[in-house]
């Protein structure tokens, strides 16, 4: 695991605000979502993973240093 800095965990968290969407581009899960998967960002935590509730109802969170997501404008 990573170990991620104060400054980088403050723009993870201004870069990716509950509520905005996401889509995935990388998950190292055997139960991932398929990439391309939409959801919304419930939160990052102190580790700096991205919280998503998947729009296919899954709630596996995007690992910093690991999986990898960008943020999309979608109104859904």
């Amino acid at each position: 695991m990573m170990i991620i800095s104060k400054e980088r965990l403050h723009h993870l968290r201004e870069k990716y605000p509950v509520g905005c969407r996401v889509e995935l581009l990388r998950m190292d899960d055997f139960q991932a979502p398929v990439i391309g998967t939409k959801g919304t960002v419930i939160g990052v935590d102190d580790i700096g993973s991205i919280m998503v509730s998947w729009d296919t109802g899954s709630s596996l969170s995007v690992v910093y240093g690991e999986d990898l997501c960008r943020r999309i404008d979608d109104d859904r």
